[in-house]
């Protein structure tokens, strides 16, 4: 059991070592492209449920 989890860990580690990794400044605007997409996500959904909502009150009375 132990062997198998050694070699395990051996593999990982020499998968994870052909691993491309991302510089700083690629992370950062990935990072920051991810913020600013759910931001404006997060608009549109927040301004469809309003509207829907003023809509459903007019038609519900």
């Amino acid at each position: 059991m132990a062997n198998k989890v050694g070699g395990f860990l051996k593999e990982a580690k020499q998968e994870l070592d052909k691993v491309t990794w991302p510089t700083r400044d690629e992370l950062i605007g990935s990072t920051v492209l991810v913020i600013v997409t759910t931001l404006i996500l997060a608009a549109f959904i927040g301004a469809v449920d309003f509207i829907l909502s003023i809509v459903l009150r007019i038609l519900l009375g």
